[in-house]
């Protein structure tokens, strides 16, 4: 018995061994607290990160939509016209609408993509959730 130190540590706790199971169990809680407090912060700061680059992907759609029509209405015309003078009026048009509706899609396809890079959970978050389930686990044994 004579290897148990009594005395308290530089910031007035009592030594691990002689705290009691309550004093023990409300460290855990505040600590707990805590976690779950940092772990929620993280969380909105990722999602805003996340949404911010989802508004982004959704703003390349909406311009990509004002883009193709306008293109196709006020272009079209004007390219149909041109070609009209070496074939008929309605392959004209056709042509025309046909490289307008490619532009659409090549825009179209640039906006999914940036929104596909997009992540639900939040990597960071996921990552130090795994880490707090093992060290709970690693309590709790």
């Amino acid at each position: 018995m004579a290897d148990l130190d009594l005395t308290a540590h530089a910031n007035g706790q009592p030594e691990p061994m002689d705290r009691s199971l309550g004093e023990l169990f409300s460290q855990v809680t505040a600590d707990f607290s805590a976690l779950v407090s940092t772990q929620i912060e993280l969380a909105k700061a990722e999602i805003k990160e996340e949404a911010t680059r989802a508004g982004k992907g959704a703003g390349m759609w909406g311009a990509a939509a004002v883009a193709a029509y306008l293109a196709i209405m006020l272009l079209s015309f004007a390219a149909a016209w041109g070609l009209d003078a070496v074939m008929p009026t309605g392959w004209a048009f056709a042509i025309v609408g046909l490289v307008w509706a490619v532009v659409a899609a090549c825009l179209f396809v640039t906006g999914r993509s940036r929104l596909r890079a997009v992540h639900p959970m939040p990597p960071e978050t996921a990552q130090s959730l795994k880490e707090d389930i093992a060290w709970a686990r690693q309590l709790k044994n």
